[in-house]
């Protein structure tokens, strides 16, 4: 299929509306013409044009799908699709499908950079990090259980174990990868209620390192990460079969 063909599988959108619209509009047109990994979009230009959008929308949709891992752009040569494309069959919205595959994808990285950073933490900390890393998980779990927003003291508590590690790296890669995936405002993923099953979990987790148990560390890291995939998974789960 040439960029031009695929072309052909857009219309024109009724109003000049921004973001998902456009996006579900490209993801419509990538599935009608079985553009796959690896292939070319259309210029960004063109894109614009058929949709009846500007290019500074059609850009911003764009910098979304890049920022979820699905295109990359090569200067002077285009952009290329690097993730699969499909629309939903189901009630769930296309962006939140897509966003939700691409959270699973970055926790295939963060599963082997946590399991290390535990590791090493438990291994490193001193009495005064382990006593730390105990008081930042009361503090997180107390603003957890009062309904509070609690994600600037998750930070706090991840970011005790990474300075435990002895490398400061860990913290600043996981930091940036989190960041790198791009959420939409009205993400079900961005929300204050994801991951909460998550959170008595935190307290294991705490007590181990504590206890220097590395086994126990990276078996409560796991189960963290397992409970957070399972909701991802359930989320969107009735958007397309067999995710």
């Amino acid at each position: 299929m040439t960029q031009g063909g695929a072309l052909s599988y857009l219309v024109p959108l009724e109003t000049r509306t921004r973001g998902v619209a456009v996006l579900d509009a490209l993801a419509a047109m990538i599935e009608s013409a079985g553009l796959t990994i690896g292939d070319r979009l259309p210029p960004e230009v063109s894109l614009a044009a058929t949709l009846g959008v500007g290019r500074s929308t059609m850009r911003e949709a764009l910098n979304r799908w890049e920022g979820l891992g699905i295109i990359k752009r090569r200067q002077g040569d285009g952009t290329y699709l690097t993730a699969r494309v499909q629309t939903s069959r189901g009630l769930v919205p296309t962006m939140v499908r897509l966003e939700g595959e691409a959270l699973l994808r970055l926790m295939e990285v963060r599963r082997t950079l946590e399991n290390d950073v535990v590791r090493k933490a438990v291994i490193a900390a001193n009495p005064s990090q382990r006593a730390e890393i105990g008081r930042l998980c009361t503090l997180l779990l107390i603003e957890v259980d009062a309904g509070r927003p609690w994600r600037k003291a998750d930070h706090a508590f991840h970011g005790a174990i990474y300075d435990a590690s002895g490398n400061p790296m860990y913290g600043q890669i996981l930091a940036n990868l989190d960041h790198a995936l791009e959420r939409g405002g009205d993400s079900p993923f961005g929300a204050d209620a994801f991951g909460l099953e998550s959170f008595p979990i935190h307290r294991t987790l705490a007590d181990a390192i504590v206890a220097e148990d590395v086994e126990g560390s990276v078996a409560a890291i796991n189960a963290i990460l397992d409970t957070v995939e399972d909701e991802v998974k359930a989320i969107v789960g009735g958007g397309l079969s067999g995710v």
